[in-house]
C-alpha cells in the first residue's frame, strides 16, 4: 500500500535510544498511515516500550526524527500531547473513586466545560458498556472492566492517535474480544491506533500493518498477510478412512508428505480457494473419497519464530 506523508499520523525516521551500554533502538524507521492500525511486536527487550515512550513524548530519543500529526516530537512536544492518548499496560484508574468520578475527574483535567464533560463521560460509559457499574469504586471492577475504563479516560480528550501499550495483557478471551471490538470502532471513527502487544492473535486479528522489532531492529514489516507469505510451511492436510484409499491418493497425488498411522497426506499449499477446488477435483476424477480435510497456513507465531529465532514466550510482557 502506498501512502503520502500528507496522510502519515506517525513517521519515525531513524530512531534510537540506549540506555547505558544497552541500545534500546538501533535506528529504526516507521510509518503509520492515518485511520488505520499498526502493531509492533517484538520479543522481550526488543525495544517496543521505549518506542512507544518516545513518540508519545514520554521521553527523548537519543537520535532521529519523530513527526506525530505532523508535529515534531522533540520540538513540539505539547502539540503532539494535544493529539494523542496512551493507555499502557497498567490501569491509570483510581480505585477509591467510582467508575464516574474517574472520568469526570479526567474531563476536569482535559478542561472540558462542565456540560460538555458530563456528556462525553455519559456517552463514552455507554459507548464502553460502564453504565451499569459506573457508580460502583473502581475496585471492585473485574480486570475487563477495567481495561475498558481506562480506555474510556484516555478517550475523553477525544485523541487523535491512541498508543495501546499490551492493552489486553492479563484479560480473559471474553474480555479481550471486547477491547478488539471497541478497537475497531475506533478506527471506524478515523482514529489511529498504534499497538504493542505480546498476543500475536491479536495483531493478526486487528493489525493493518505489523512490524517486528529484534534487539532493537526492525526485521519485517508488511501485513499480516504478506508477512505470512516470508515462510514457507502452508499445506492441506488429507485424512482417508483405510489405508488403501490412502495409497489411491498417495498415488494420484506423487510427492506429497505420507503419514501411514495417521492415514493422512500433507500437499504443499498457500491455502488458496483456487489450490484446494484443484486438489478436489483431482480426487474426484481418480474416485477417491476424503474422511477430512484441513487448511495450515503461517501464522504470525510462525513468522515470529522464523524470523527471531525463538518463540514468543506467551503471557510474558515484552518490553
Amino acid at each position: 500500500m502506498s501512502t503520502t506523508t500528507s496522510t502519515m499520523a506517525l513517521e519515525a525516521t531513524g530512531l534510537r535510544k540506549s540506555f547505558g551500554d544497552t541500545v534500546a533502538l538501533d535506528g529504526i524507521d516507521l510509518s503509520v498511515a492515518e485511520g488505520s492500525i499498526f502493531a509492533l511486536l517484538g520479543p522481550n527487550g526488543a525495544g517496543k516500550t521505549t518506542a512507544v515512550q518516545i513518540l508519545s513524548t514520554l521521553i527523548r530519543a537519543d537520535a532521529g526524527e519523530v513527526r506525530v500529526a505532523g508535529h515534531d516530537a522533540a520540538r513540539e512536544a505539547r502539540a503532539v500531547r494535544d493529539v494523542i492518548g496512551v493507555t499502557g499496560q497498567f490501569s491509570a484508574v483510581d480505585n477509591i473513586l467510582t467508575g464516574e468520578e474517574n472520568l469526570t475527574l479526567m474531563a476536569d483535567l482535559n478542561h472540558l466545560a462542565r456540560d460538555e464533560g458530563r456528556r462525553r463521560v455519559a456517552d463514552l460509559l455507554e459507548r464502553l458498556d460502564l453504565v451499569e457499574d459506573s457508580r460502583k469504586p473502581a475496585a471492585t471492577y473485574s480486570g475487563g472492566m477495567r481495561r475498558r475504563l481506562d480506555l474510556a479516560m484516555t478517550l475523553l480528550g477525544d485523541p487523535r492517535i491512541i498508543f495501546l501499550d499490551e492493552p489486553t495483557t492479563g484479560l480473559d478471551p471474553r474480555s479481550r474480544r471486547t477491547v478488539w471490538r471497541i478497537v475497531r470502532e475506533l478506527v471506524e471513527r478515523g482514529v489511529t491506533i498504534f499497538l504493542t502487544t505480546h498476543y500475536l492473535e491479536e495483531a493478526d486479528q486487528l493489525a493493518d500493518r505489523v512490524a517486528l522489532l529484534d534487539h532493537g531492529r526492525l526485521i519485517a514489516e508488511g501485513s499480516p498477510d504478506e508477512l505470512k507469505q516470508l515462510i514457507p510451511g502452508g499445506h492441506i492436510r488429507l485424512e482417508f478412512a483405510d489405508a488403501r484409499t490412502l495409497e489411491a491418493a498417495a498415488t494420484a497425488l506423487p510427492g506429497c508428505g505420507r503419514e501411514d498411522d495417521a492415514l493422512t497426506l500433507q500437499i504443499p499449499s498457500e491455502g488458496g480457494v483456487r489450490s484446494l477446488r484443484s486438489l478436489l477435483d483431482r480426487l474426484d476424477t481418480a474416485s477417491i473419497q476424503v474422511e477430512r480435510i484441513a487448511i495450515h497456513t503461517p501464522d504470525l507465531d510462525d513468522v515470529f519464530l522464523a524470523l527471531t529465532g525463538h518463540p514468543d514466550e506467551e503471557g510474558e510482557p515484552l518490553r
